[in-house]
């Protein structure tokens, strides 16, 4: 089975990305949960270039995938369930289940240390919420984030096959729950206890820094609730909040060359988890 999921690795992921994004932004078609204050087009171009960006570098970048090195960790015995005899299942949804918590703290640090935030702003400066924003982040940080989560690998030692249904998972879900679809309230407080849903994660795309630093799971919603950064719903309502970043408003930074400057242009970047309340100005 490992030599299968090494060999199809990028078609199996190409596959599901293409499905779910199709799934997704037909349902913001069809039911839509707020009006776009930006032309479609305008945000989509700029999004997935983004997307086709950050594919090349990975793919350059990173000739060993995460799938390829859980493979060669099964080989050298690198890794903690390499070292303990379990069941496959049980190593299977132990390490999807660690590598998400990898990815919620991940998340958190991109907003607590300021030269990270500066990096991941990128991403809440989308001034909608839909199916392109769950892949906007700056290569950046996309290369940072696949640094950690190949030591995360090296130190899990999970089966390779934990790895691919892990980046499926999380691609999917980041498209789903940034989809700008509706969904039954009664639904919707179902999916939470098993899977972020978009209103759950709209709240993190909040104008208000509260809400910001808050729903910062992209899969799993355990992680919130547990470590206390759960926000039910945002204080003016989902047709009322305001998405995106006090700063980098003008249409005109929603182009690619625009998104790639952000993170080396001035800006308050009041977000970030450790700034106090009061501190009103600087750069972080």
């Amino acid at each position: 089975m490992s030599e299968i999921v090494a060999t199809n690795e990028p078609a199996i992921r190409l596959g599901f990305f293409f499905g779910i994004f199709a799934l997704v932004a037909l349902w913001e078609i069809a039911a839509p949960r707020r009006a776009l204050s930006r032309p479609r087009w305008l945000r989509w171009y700029g999004n997935i270039g983004i997307v086709a960006l950050n594919t090349v570098l990975v793919r350059l970048i990173f000739p060993l995938a995460p799938v390829g090195l859980a493979l060669l960790a099964a080989e050298r015995g690198w890794g903690l369930l390499n070292a303990v005899a379990l069941p496959f299942w049980l190593e299977v949804a132990l390490a999807v289940v660690v590598l998400d918590l990898v990815i919620y703290l991940q998340h958190v640090m991109f907003h607590a240390v300021p030269a990270l935030w500066r990096l991941h702003r990128m991403h809440h400066a989308d001034l909608d919420f839909d199916v392109t924003t769950g892949s906007r982040f700056h290569p950046v940080e996309i290369i940072l984030s696949v640094l950690l989560k190949l030591a995360a690998v090296v130190v899990i030692g999970p089966p390779a096959v934990a790895v691919l249904i892990f980046e499926v998972l999380l691609n999917g879900t980041s498209m789903f729950n940034h989809g700008n679809v509706r969904l039954p309230a009664g639904l919707d407080r179902a999916l939470r206890w098993f899977v972020v849903t978009p209103d759950m994660h709209r709240v993190h795309h909040s104008d208000i820094p509260a809400e910001t630093n808050s729903n910062f799971g992209f899969n799993l919603p355990w992680w919130d609730r547990l470590f206390g950064t759960y926000r039910a719903q945002p204080a003016l309502g989902h047709e009322g909040m305001t998405i995106g970043l006090d700063t980098f408003r003008e249409s005109g930074e929603l182009h690619l060359h625009r998104m790639l400057l952000q993170p080396f242009r001035r800006g308050r970047g009041g977000y970030a988890i450790n700034r106090r309340p009061w501190d009103s100005g600087g750069d972080s």
